[in-house]
């Protein structure tokens, strides 16, 4: 079972991920499981934490969800090997204190942040390091008030819901604001950083964002860089990871490429690639959207034909070519 993620009111959509993510994203939020590894008896070999916890399912399923992120898929790995071998420690009587488990997610759009914090939280709570194993995502705006008074009762009340579970914020750098004397975004900080720890036995804090704004955002507050223990960088996918991509969200669908509809898309992401905003899996996700627009209207035109299932999860090469990057080419070839 995926973590249950909890969005407060009013936070960005731009904490959606890839296709893979969206889908973690959108799962309604749960009531929280209890601990799986409850009333076991104490372990004695990794393969003991491991059938206990069942956690090598959710490094799996991140395996199976996640196109490429080779490092970042090898960086949550090490945490969990740190983490099983704490468990082994402990029930050793070895010195064993509660790792600092705060992170850093830095990267582009749409390179899985969201997915990877939604099974960090499951892998977190497996393994006994949160009590409840959900996942808050909130920006600033969540976080920081407008008038004098209101910032800390929002802090504290966003705090209260993600306690026993995972805070992920995204953008984390919009809540210092040094060119505002007025902005209340430092009072923010100030809370969680307290709360981070004070209780990071009960809650684990990941801060997301762009990379050069993440650094800018850690060198003018120190103290919330020393307690992030980990710093994950989250790469651009290439195009054939996206393509890979493009197929998996089709399928999540049920729609497939028609012949030489690939390809055309192929084309498509190349030609995207170049152009600026571009969101990763997320831009993807939104060609695909705007191509199945165009094959319903393709299909809509042709209302006397029936449709069999092949015509209604086909995406065909021109319903790919009605896309502004393929127009000025179009247009050449007519005055040609």
């Amino acid at each position: 079972m995926s973590a249950p993620l909890y969005r407060i009111p009013g936070a960005s959509a731009n904490t959606a991920e890839p296709a893979q993510s969206a889908e973690a994203a959108s799962q309604p939020a749960m009531a929280p499981v209890s601990n799986p590894h409850a009333g076991h008896t104490p372990p004695k070999t990794v393969a003991d934490v491991l059938a206990q916890s069942q956690v090598e399912e959710v490094l799996d399923e991140l395996d199976h969800e996640l196109v490429g992120l080779v490092p970042i898929k090898t960086r949550i790995r090490d945490i969990a090997a740190l983490l099983v071998i704490d468990k082994l420690r402990a029930a050793h009587g070895l010195n064993a204190q509660s790792p600092s488990l705060h992170m850093c997610f830095s990267g582009n759009p749409g390179t899985g942040k969201t997915t990877v914090a939604l099974r960090m939280a499951e892998i977190l709570h497996r393994l006994g390091y949160i009590r409840k194993g959900h996942l808050v995502a909130v920006t600033r705006d969540d976080l920081v008030g407008q008038y004098i008074g209101h910032t800390a009762p929002k802090t504290k009340e966003v705090l209260k819901k993600a306690m026993g579970g995972v805070l992920f914020i995204d953008e984390a750098y919009y809540l210092y604001r040094p060119e505002n004397e007025r902005d209340y975004g430092q009072e923010a900080i100030e809370i969680l950083l307290q709360v981070m720890e004070n209780q990071r036995d009960d809650l684990v804090v990941i801060l997301a964002g762009y990379k050069d704004r993440m650094d800018t955002f850690f060198q003018s507050n120190p103290g919330m860089s020393s307690r992030i223990a980990h710093h994950l960088d989250f790469p651009d996918y290439d195009a054939g990871e996206l393509l890979t991509i493009a197929d998996k969200m089709l399928a999540q669908q049920q729609y497939r490429f028609g012949l030489g509809a690939r390809q055309v898309f192929d084309d498509y992401l190349c030609r995207r690639l170049q152009q600026p905003h571009f969101a990763n899996a997320r831009s993807v996700r939104n060609a695909l959207d705007r191509a199945r627009l165009r094959q319903a209207s393709r299909l809509f035109a042709e209302r006397e034909r029936t449709l069999s299932r092949d015509d209604l999860i086909t995406i065909e090469p021109q319903d790919i070519l009605g896309s502004r990057l393929f127009k000025p080419q179009q247009q050449e070839q007519r005055t040609a």
